[in-house]
């Protein structure tokens, strides 16, 4: 019997001179036929109609069940492989809800330009057979939708309207009055892919969606979400963390699939050519195929030898990437999905469901880093239920080698969950100061009273004047205006540009967490496939500068880290050990860089530098190492730190087998004996500011971690350490020291160690050495002043000269004193001074244990140096009440703004006036205006004392109050 193109592919594989020896797994996965069903009573018949039109004439169960969980009202969650139908799921009820009801609007969400254009065109062929008025009315929004157009959307909105995160986040929502056409009638939101909706995207999204959930309140609606996503390893926790409600959860594969042959290639040679003789062979046998690759860069150097396999092949086979125009990638993905082309190399831009026909062979050049992406991207060949082959082809790395190793983990094992964390601080700050500002918040609203994390956030950021409460603190209204600008979904700190020296055009922009290491002065960055090195960082204007590189050499930081624990939340015994997760603050410095060639990674030199630290607070795990096992380790004359350095090294890589992640997320530092800990210890920690959940799933399966990371070593071939077990391309320290037996040894010994029994543990953990937290200063901790027990006076000058007669500000010491008054609260009355009795004003002044003023180290104490060494005015204790102000708002607000709102009283004069009124002789007028300052500076002061607020009228002139903590 003849072989078919795919079997003989897979003899030929291992028959080929450069593949012999390196196939070191081979399965064949059946055939599995489809479980379908028949339309039910819940369709109605123009459903039944379209749907036949197109061919189709049942259901897989798991579609059929979906829909009738919608058609119920509920939230769904749709779990299951490629090529499962999910589209229809979504579309069914959306068609249906409106042609029930005219008016109904959908909401779709797509995270690539691709999958929205794939959406319109899909929609627009399943609705053709309708009537035009009964077929809904679909259009597209993004960020190259022209205004007239996005005008004409808002005025008239379509039924179906396909957008993507980013149009939601900063052109839907903040702009919610426009679309109030469209939101009043929301009834549903699909959102596809789900699964990329994880770390910080996740998190952040979770706040879109959150702010989504308020506005369409706002409008009378409470839309259904539909949510899509890959395999995962939690869907109905990932996704109900995503919109916070209640989901049905439909994971059950109901559809066909054709027979599937996998093979695992761990190459004796380079990696990317045993890839590209696979694709060519593939090729030949005319054979559909896609290779993954990891990343742009490696894309791109497949795409030169294609180019170099001459014309026939260059027509067969192109590269698909960032940086190509969009009528680029449509026409590639057209082609693809045509058959006109045979080949594609690809980015995970081709991973999500993008319509590019049925392929018959799906080769990963490197482990994706999940279960979950594997099978996404071995999903997209066989789609017709042909017979297909999917193979991964291996790197050196630890990760990649210990898949080799471990087949079954792919096989058999069970899809990572997806973490997110809505909780982290810094996200959440920023999404409630976009919610504030597109509506303002109400204390009774469920949002703020049901929520303590909430409430607790929205008061810190009264504290720093980004929020304010109204006078009556029952709403609280943003502080500035369109905030949204400042939050950039992918990521939870500040951006730096990356512009070329040359011309100053933007190259691209990079996160402030990886900016010091990845961009430093002297760094070697590459961006689009082409070579830069850093010649300026810029902190202040958050700028970095480069110039085009054409040498042979790249670079690595070298870095020192400090970890200290904030909080403990939890521990639990493992193994012979006490493993403990909590929340730590993280001081890293970059110290210099090494530099090493590009062939063979020869060791050039190295470079210091000096740069500030960067610390930030965020979740980790931290793995006590007992003393026994330090010392047995030292007895055997083995490197103890460089034992528990491979050991972190071989956690962090084997992370992202227990949670959905790649290991730049994560970070970690080893010490033998840390001070709070009182033992040699390794920290795992998120390498985001405030933490999204890695290590706090980890945790959960620290034994799992223990034995993955003991297995990654152990089954290396190595004799020292390489990067197929314990070398990490990011370590700070450039992989000094390791000793791969010290790591064997110690992790033999914690796993083989005494088991604890269970009700050792709450005594074990409580006799640990105590963590004393780190606490840090907030504005509310502080000790209320007790102003009965000190003495303060309250103090406001005149001059006699303007500051434009003297020739400037900053000569205040020559304007000179015309009248002063000081409330002293000892006596409880005025006293006022002339320019004669300056010398009793400077005293009495020296006397208080408290200064009071308005501007009165910026300006006052400046008059005053001019009668006495001005140094002697730092050293007093001052409260500037304009000062505290500032730090509140960043802007300033004057006395008689405050003293309006907040005492209902207004200042009797100006500074003009009480110039004129000196200049005339009228005293009596200029020392009653200095003194009615005097009491309204403190009259605010006792109210903010006594309230803990002052009030004003904020940019949009409503009366919020300013929290004050003197």
């Amino acid at each position: 019997m003849a072989m078919t193109p795919i079997e003989d592919l897979i003899y030929s594989i291992g028959e080929l001179e450069e593949l012999i020896g390196t196939v070191c797994f081979k399965k064949l996965i059946p055939a599995s036929p489809p479980d379908l069903r028949d339309f039910n009573q819940s369709l109605l018949p123009e459903i039944k109609f379209i749907l036949e039109q197109n061919g189709i004439y049942s259901l897989y169960s798991h579609q059929l069940e979906a829909i009738n969980e919608i058609i119920n009202g509920k939230n769904v969650i749709i779990s299951t492989p490629t090529a499962s139908g999910k589209s229809l799921i979504y579309n069914i009820p959306v068609i249906q809800s409106f042609l029930e009801n005219k008016g109904t609007k959908a909401l779709y969400l797509f995270p690539l330009k691709a999958l929205q254009q794939d959406q319109l065109k899909h929609l627009t062929i399943l609705t053709s057979a309708l009537d035009d008025e009964d077929r809904p009315k679909v259009a597209l929004l993004d960020g190259d939708t022209p205004q007239y157009r996005r005008r004409r959307l808002r005025e008239q909105p379509p039924n179906i309207l396909i957008t993507n995160p980013d149009m939601l986040h900063l052109s839907i929502l903040p702009y919610h009055n426009s679309w109030s056409n469209f939101l009043k009638d929301l009834e549903f939101v699909v959102i596809d892919e789900v699964h990329t909706y994880r770390g910080v995207m996740g998190s952040n999204m979770a706040w879109v969606f959150r702010r989504l959930e308020r506005i369409a309140n706002y409008y009378g609606k409470t839309p259904i979400y539909i949510m899509s996503s890959a395999t995962v390893g939690n869907p109905s926790s990932l996704s109900k963390a995503l919109i916070g409600k209640d989901v049905v959860c439909i994971s059950k594969q109901s559809s066909p699939t054709g027979r599937r042959h996998i093979v695992f290639i761990n190459p004796i040679q380079s990696p990317s050519l045993s890839c590209l003789k696979l694709l060519e062979m593939a090729i030949k046998r005319r054979l559909r195929t896609i290779v993954y690759t990891q990343s742009r860069k490696l894309t791109e150097l497949l795409g030169l030898w294609i180019n170099q396999k001459g014309s026939h092949f260059k027509r067969l086979v192109k590269v698909y990437r960032a940086g190509l125009l969009p009528e680029e990638r449509r026409d590639i993905e057209a082609k693809l999905a045509s058959g006109e082309l045979l080949g594609v190399v690809s980015t995970s831009a081709l991973e999500l469901g993008i319509d590019i026909g049925s392929l018959d062979c799906s080769i990963l050049l490197g482990y994706p880093g999940s279960i979950m992406a594997t099978w996404q991207r071995w999903g997209r060949a066989g789609r017709k239920r042909q017979d297909s082959l999917v193979a991964l082809i291996a790197h050196e790395d630890a990760l990649d080698q210990y898949i080799m190793r471990h087949p079954e983990t792919v096989i058999s094992g069970a899809p990572e969950p997806a973490i997110l964390n809505p909780e982290n601080p810094r996200i959440m700050e920023k999404h409630i100061e976009c919610a504030a500002c597109e509506l303002s918040i109400s204390t009774s609203e469920p949002f703020y009273s049901e929520n303590k994390t909430i409430q607790q956030t929205i008061e810190a950021l009264t504290r720093r004047g980004k929020l304010f409460f109204s006078e009556d603190a029952r709403t609280i209204f943003a502080g500035g205006k369109y905030p949204h600008r400042f939050v950039d979904l992918r990521g939870t700190g500040s951006k730096f540009r990356i512009v070329h020296e040359k011309d100053g055009n933007t190259i691209g922009d990079i996160d402030g967490i990886r900016a010091l290491k990845e961009t430093h002065p002297g760094a070697i960055y590459l961006h689009g496939g082409r070579t830069f090195r850093v010649t300026d960082l810029d902190f202040d204007l958050k700028c970095i500068k480069v110039e085009d590189f054409k040498g042979d050499y790249f670079t690595r930081p070298l870095s020192q880290k400090e970890t200290s624990i904030i909080e403990e939340y939890e521990s639990k015994v493992v193994f012979g050990t006490l493993i403990h997760f909590g929340k730590i603050r993280v001081r890293e410095e970059v110290v210099g860089y090494e530099m090493r060639s590009v062939r063979g990674q020869r060791f050039l030199g190295k470079k210091e530098l000096e740069l500030p630290p960067q610390v930030f607070e965020t979740e980790g795990l931290w793995l006590e190492i007992p003393d026994f096992i330090r010392e047995n380790t030292e007895k055997a004359f083995m490197h103890f730190m460089g034992g528990i350095h491979a050991i972190e090294h071989a956690m962090i890589g084997v992370m992202p087998l227990l949670v959905l992640t790649d290991r730049s997320d994560i970070g970690g530092i080893s010490q033998t004996i840390h001070p709070q800990v009182g033992k040699s210890t390794i920290f795992v920690y998120d390498g985001i500011p405030g933490g999204i959940g890695l290590t706090k799933e980890a945790f959960k399966k620290a034994s799992d971690l223990i034995r993955k990371s003991l297995g990654v070593i152990e089954s290396c071939s190595c004799e020292l350490g390489c990067p197929g077990c314990v070398h990490s391309p990011k370590c700070g320290s450039g992989n000094r020291p390791i000793d791969k037996a010290a790591a064997i040894s110690i992790l033999r010994q914690i796993i083989k160690g005494k088991k604890k029994r269970e009700e050792d543990a709450p005594r074990l953990i409580n006799q640990a050495v105590k963590i004393p937290k780190q606490r840090v200063s907030r504005e509310c901790d502080k000790p209320k002043l007790d102003i009965s027990s000190i003495r303060f006076g309250v103090f406001d000058l005149e001059t006699q000269y303007s500051a434009q007669e003297v020739g400037g500000w900053h000569l205040a010491h020559k304007m000179k004193v015309s009248c002063a008054v000081l409330y002293d609260s000892k006596e409880d009355r005025f006293l006022e001074y002339m320019e004669e009795n300056v010398q009793d004003l400077i005293a009495r002044l020296k006397s208080l244990d408290l200064v009071i003023g308005f501007n009165i180290k910026r300006f006052d104490y400046r008059v005053l140096s001019g009668y006495e060494d001005g140094s002697v005015f730092s050293t007093l204790p001052t409260l500037d009440l304009l000062e505290e102000v500032k730090k509140r708002l960043g802007y300033r607000l004057s006395l008689d703004h405050l003293a309006a709102s907040t005492l209902g009283s207004k200042k009797a004069g100006n500074g003009l006036l009480a110039l004129r009124w000196w200049k005339q002789g009228e005293l009596e007028k200029l020392i009653r205006y200095c003194k009615e300052d005097v009491r309204l500076t403190r009259d605010l002061f006792l109210h903010g004392h006594e309230k803990g607020y002052l009030l004003f009228k904020n940019k949009a002139g409503r009366l919020v109050r300013l929290p004050v903590s003197w």
